[in-house]
């Protein structure tokens, strides 16, 4: 069980007020440690604090309201974690947007900047403005949502796909540049996923039939499918492992 102990960590999430991230954020509560949990709006954050709180017993989940698109923002966040919560040892970066549905060809500017924007540079900034914790102690755990469309191309996801492959590719230059350091990065590649986010591709019964004949595991992902990835991510049980990207998809992905 030690491996897997985070009492006494401090994780902050983005992207948790529901779906994975509320999954992700529940389970490292669970496992002991105390989460700052974002996402825009503060009281379906205040619902899920109240969420995980209930869950675990004690008062380990801390909301606090975070626009991913916006630096001063995750500044705000990181700086308000630190304060309320202590120096910063876990980061899950699992906030994202799909703006642009269809070709990339035909992509707006505006749609195209957002998505690289809040995918990849918004993760970027959280690294930068968490990191120094980390360093401090020679430790830390970072690990970002990238997804199985950054192995594919997609006449109608690419974008969004294109935006995955560019943070796992910013997840590897972390790892290499702060390993020394003793900080990981890792990525995060779901498949479909039943949530919100995803609810456009699934919430279709021939859509949803057809793709559980195409995954080995005959059934879409849920949302608790990840929390035990997160606790080993940010566990001393992954403490070799660095600059990876795992796929957590049913089996869909081996043939990629």
């Amino acid at each position: 069980m030690n491996l897997f102990d985070l009492s006494g960590k401090v994780a902050l999430l983005t992207g948790a007020s529901k779906g994975m991230g509320l999954a992700m954020a529940t389970a490292l509560a669970e496992h002991g440690a105390t989460v700052v949990i974002s996402a825009r709006k503060q009281e379906r954050l205040d619902d899920a604090a109240a969420e995980i709180n209930a869950a675990v017993g004690a008062e380990r989940a801390i909301p606090v309201a975070c626009n991913v698109g916006h630096k001063d923002q995750i500044r705000a966040l990181v700086e308000t974690a630190r304060d309320k919560a202590g120096p910063i040892d876990i980061v899950i970066g699992n906030a994202g947007v799909n703006p642009y549905y269809g070709p990339t060809s035909e992509i707006p500017d505006e749609a195209y900047e957002k998505t690289m924007a809040a995918n990849v540079q918004s993760n970027l900034w959280l690294a930068q403005l968490a990191v120094p914790d980390m360093i401090e102690k020679g430790s830390g755990s970072m690990m970002f949502t990238s997804s199985i469309g950054a192995f594919k191309p997609s006449v109608m996801l690419g974008t969004y796909g294109m935006s995955k492959l560019a943070l796992i590719g910013l997840v590897r230059n972390l790892a290499a540049e702060f390993g020394p350091k003793g900080v990981r990065f890792n990525a995060i590649c779901p498949g479909l996923v039943r949530t919100d986010f995803a609810r456009e591709l699934w919430d279709n019964p021939e859509v949803e039939a057809r793709i559980k004949n195409d995954i080995p595991l005959r059934r879409l992902g849920e949302a608790e499918d990840f929390k035990g990835l997160a606790v080993f991510l940010a566990s001393d049980a992954s403490r070799y492992m660095t600059g990876q990207a795992l796929t957590v998809c049913g089996g869909s992905n081996m043939w990629t």
